[in-house]
């Protein structure tokens, strides 16, 4: 075969010779490509800038002296992370009740329980908000090999089609359509791929923010209410050489 004829069996001849479907799925794979990537991007960046100011906020919490501190600080640099959202709304919660009681029946109960429900709130939208964007992961990942094998199907469909008009089935003349058709399977395979990898990891952090937080709503708990940690042990969120707070009241 001569190396003009080799030029012309390549991915821009499968373009050039698909009809409609094939150029329109091959659109909505790269479609779905790029919206995984700017959610991987987003995602990954957003995750290491919570890492971080999580850290941030913990050891000044855990070393801070009384929770009039950890006030002055949320006021300061604003509730930037899952732990110092969850913090300024148990806060509050607490300020609120001391000084309001349960004038309204979204107040009910004690400070205990109004707080205990302030949390959970807390907990779920922080829950909500990290799983922003996986279901598109979810759903590029386990249909993207899928468009391109369907892809793939039509175009031999279209290349055998071609062979039996032209009436020549030998290797040289089935490779090239054959070939190109089946294009459409790795690029749905390279299009799901980075998919599935990344909704993985996305997934086992957010499994282990998840702990943590809920970790740190525990001894948050049980510092408004009964204002000392809890003897059993320090959370994972803590560091374990550092003394409990002291509660102030509001």
């Amino acid at each position: 075969m001569t190396p003009t004829a080799d030029s012309t069996l390549g991915f821009g001849h499968f373009i050039a010779q698909s009809d409609g479907v094939g150029k329109a799925l091959l659109v909505l794979l790269l479609l779905m490509s790029a919206a995984s990537w700017a959610l991987i991007l987003a995602k990954g960046l957003a995750q290491a800038l919570r890492s971080k100011r999580s850290t941030e906020f913990l050891n000044h919490f855990w070393n801070a002296s009384t929770l009039d501190e950890v006030r002055a600080e949320i006021a300061t640099h604003g509730a930037r992370d899952p732990f110092s959202h969850l913090s300024a709304h148990a806060l509050h919660a607490q300020a609120h009740h001391a000084r309001h009681g349960a004038a309204k029946l979204a107040e009910a109960g004690t400070a205990s329980e109004f707080i205990t429900r302030t949390i959970k709130k807390v907990l779920d939208e922080e829950t909500t908000r990290l799983e922003s964007g996986l279901t598109t992961l979810a759903t590029v990942g386990a249909t993207a090999p899928f468009v391109g094998l369907f892809g793939t199907v039509w175009g031999v469909y279209h290349a055998l089609l071609a062979i039996g008009m032209s009436g020549a089935g030998t290797l040289d003349k089935v490779a090239g359509p054959v070939g190109e058709a089946l294009i459409m399977t790795g690029i749905g395979l390279a299009v799901a791929i980075p998919a599935v990898v990344a909704y993985n990891a996305f997934t086992r952090s957010n499994r282990v923010l998840g702990g943590r937080l809920d970790a740190f709503a525990f001894e948050l708990h049980s510092l408004l209410t009964l204002g000392e940690a809890p003897g059993a042990g320090r959370p994972a969120s803590a560091p374990p050489a550092v003394a409990p707070l002291k509660a102030v009241t509001a």
